[in-house]
């Protein structure tokens, strides 16, 4: 999986050099490439923003450079070209996974007050990591790497790792635990340590059902649920079971 990204700030990628992103570029299971736009620009002053047309507050982000930086990238494996603007569709651990099914993927991060019309133009998507407004695009543009590199084949040490993470099922993940057994008297949940790894199952199951019902309901919506599930969400206050169409009620 191959990441390019364009950006005046190249140097805040080496972030990505730890952790489990800077293992899977050490072993060579993702590459990252952080282009500067400056590079691309027209002028001796490397110039990336100018004045609003019609005036205004803040600057805009040309179109010239942008384009060259993209067209200097057009090399190479075919790739999917995102612009990370707060304007952008919602991303989300569905879309990661979509993602991840690319070979490659040109991230274009946005700055300034916003960018020239015309550059959404080149781009085949714009993304945003919600609905608040950051300096730029490029913390975003970390946040969807690691996001997607962990979705990469070899990147997580444990098999099926990513598909028991928080939204790989529309459901938050289920509480952990590890030693010590009890902590200034809050124990670990004795299913946990009976052995019985039917128990443990059905208590992950229920906790992870029970914590997305308490915190974020409007995940169940899309989430995938067995009449077991919908019973034991009903018994919670969930409801009213029928609205689902998918557990054959």
């Amino acid at each position: 999986m191959l990441f390019d990204v364009i950006t005046i700030f190249p140097g805040m990628f080496e972030a990505l050099r730890f952790g489990v992103v800077g293992k899977a570029l050490e072993r060579g299971l993702i590459e990252l490439r952080a282009v500067d736009l400056r590079d691309f620009t027209f002028d001796k002053h490397r110039t990336t923003d100018d004045r609003p047309y019609g005036g205004g507050d803040g600057m805009v982000m040309k179109v010239e450079p942008v384009a060259a930086a993209l067209a200097a990238l057009a090399g190479g494996p075919s790739a999917r070209k995102i612009l990370l603007t707060p304007q952008g569709r919602p991303f989300d651990q569905a879309l990661a996974a979509e993602l991840a099914e690319q070979g490659r993927l040109i991230l274009v991060c946005g700055r300034y007050e916003g960018v020239d019309e015309r550059i959404r133009s080149y781009v085949d998507d714009e993304l945003s990591l919600g609905d608040f407004v950051l300096s730029g695009g490029e913390v975003a543009a970390m946040a969807l790497i690691e996001a997607v590199a962990r979705l990469c084949p070899g990147v997580l040490g444990a098999a099926g790792a990513a598909g028991a993470d928080s939204f790989s099922g529309s459901l938050l993940e289920h509480p952990h635990y590890t030693r010590p057994p009890e902590f200034e008297g809050r124990r670990v949940p004795p299913v946990l340590v009976s052995g019985d790894h039917a128990a443990v199952a059905r208590w992950r199951r229920e906790q992870s059902l029970r914590r997305t019902l308490e915190r974020r309901p409007d995940l169940l919506d899309q989430a995938e649920l067995g009449p077991a599930d919908v019973e034991f969400l009903a018994a919670h206050g969930w409801g009213p079971p029928g609205r689902r169409r998918d557990h054959g009620d």
